[in-house]
């Protein structure tokens, strides 16, 4: 099938940089065929850019996805001083001299992760100045967690009119911080944080998720002291500075899940590669559920998939190593062609169905009653025109897309921009019929 961008009275900017609305064009009903590999996390990618400010040399990153995120992570870094140069998915880091403290309010709209880059900023300088962060509406997300942790370790926090002001004047100092919820955005601030405090801080309750292990992996390569990193208690013994170094991002495994129910959506028989097979544990037994056969290794999947699902008794969205929020929007568009019913229980973000009036608008059949979800399998699904409301309903929208009957058109395609490194280059190699267009 032809895989190209498809330009409607103009020329096209740079992929994936434009200022202009682009949307994905999907022919469906294709099963998808052959082998695709999995990008760096983006999950990982930005704390990882946040770490490299507690460094006062270069640092290197490799299997940087190019993604708008990142994109975001880097300009904040050049707006602080910092020197970024990126080849392929190579980002280069020069930290040594820091000109700014503050991130313009612009800078910060532009994700919700940015706020990671408070606890490695006020570390580094003894000050910083910040709004609150941008990034998918998916409910409430307070950072509450974040600057209460914070402040247990020395830092004053004003806030005033939409902004933080923060200050160490003489340093940040260890402590023991009990965790309400384990949050993976409170852990890294944490961990960035602590890197450079005097003594030792403890962290009880801490995400244990694959990324945190990857940013304690990096901030270790640079000198750092951080122990048991993925177990719930995690130590972080402060050092007086870190190197810069060359490190290799972890696979993204919500894109590994998404090709996954692409595959599964279609019926179709791919290969996944370069992934850790680990970190989606808890997604495979679902797939194998809905009647798919896997053929497992550590670094990849194999995945054939029948010609109509089976309904999945029973999926709830849990801290890592439980099922990732993440990964419930492509799941449930696997599943909305499934036989029979398929229930969904959403207990991470208290607005992450808004992909599923969307899917209805495809002909899918969804009821929602507080944080569960049903999903009554229809026969098939038929294109019709819809909008990503967020990075992983987008994503949704493709799944569907790819094993609806007819034409499917969504805008909005920026949120997708925002963890897909070019998805529709992606899936034309597998043979689906998928468009970038102006």
């Amino acid at each position: 099938m032809p895989c190209k961008r498809t330009n409607i009275g103009e020329s096209a900017p740079k992929y994936g940089r434009s200022v202009v609305v682009e949307r994905f064009v999907i022919s469906g009903g294709i099963p998808l065929e052959g082998e695709i590999s999995v990008h760096g996390a983006k999950n990982s990618s930005l704390p990882l850019l946040a770490a490299t400010v507690l460094c006062k040399n270069e640092s290197v990153l490799h299997n940087c996805p190019n993604l708008s995120d990142v994109d975001a992570a880097c300009k904040i870094l050049k707006y602080l001083g910092c020197g970024v140069k990126r080849e392929g998915n190579t980002v280069a880091v020069n930290t040594k001299e820091i000109t700014h403290s503050d991130v313009p309010d612009d800078l910060m709209r532009e994700m919700r992760s940015s706020v990671v880059f408070l606890g490695a900023i006020v570390a580094r300088l003894g000050r910083a100045e910040i709004c609150f962060p941008g990034g998918c509406e998916l409910g409430a997300r307070p950072i509450d967690l974040h600057l209460q942790a914070l402040r247990k370790l020395g830092m004053e926090i004003e806030e005033s009119h939409g902004k933080l002001i923060c200050s160490a004047e003489h340093g940040l100092v260890g402590t023991s911080i009990n965790l309400t919820f384990p949050s993976v955005g409170a852990t890294e601030n944490i961990m960035l944080a602590a890197a450079l405090a005097e003594g030792e801080t403890v962290i009880n309750n801490a995400a244990q998720e694959p990324e945190i292990i990857d940013l304690a992996n990096f901030v270790n390569a640079c000198g750092g002291k951080v122990k048991d990193a993925g177990k719930s208690r995690i130590i972080i013994e402060g050092v007086k500075e870190l190197h810069g170094c060359e490190y290799r991002v972890i696979p993204d495994r919500i894109v590994a899940a998404t090709y996954l129910c692409c595959a599964a959506a279609t019926g179709g028989n791919i290969l996944v590669k370069d992934l850790c097979a680990d970190h989606i544990a808890s997604i495979l037994p679902l797939m194998e559920e809905m009647g798919c056969k896997l053929d497992i290794t550590q670094d990849s999947v194999a995945i054939r998939a029948p010609k109509r699902l089976k309904a999945l008794k029973d999926v709830r969205t849990m801290p890592y190593p439980g099922f990732p929020t993440d990964a419930q929007a492509p799941l449930m568009a696997a599943a909305a062609t499934a036989n029979g019913t398929s229930i969904f229980a959403e207990n991470i973000f208290e607005s992450r169905y808004k992909h599923v009036g969307e899917l209805c608008r495809m002909g899918a059949d969804i009821k929602i009653a507080g944080k569960v979800a049903l999903v009554e399998g229809v026969d098939t699904l038929y294109g019709a025109n819809v909008r990503a409301t967020d990075l992983r309903g987008g994503a949704a929208l493709i799944i569907a897309g790819l094993g609806a009957k007819g034409r499917t058109e969504i805008s909005e395609i920026k949120h997708i921009d925002r963890g897909y490194e070019e998805i529709e280059k992606n899936l034309c190699l597998l043979g689906a019929d998928i468009k970038r267009m102006l």
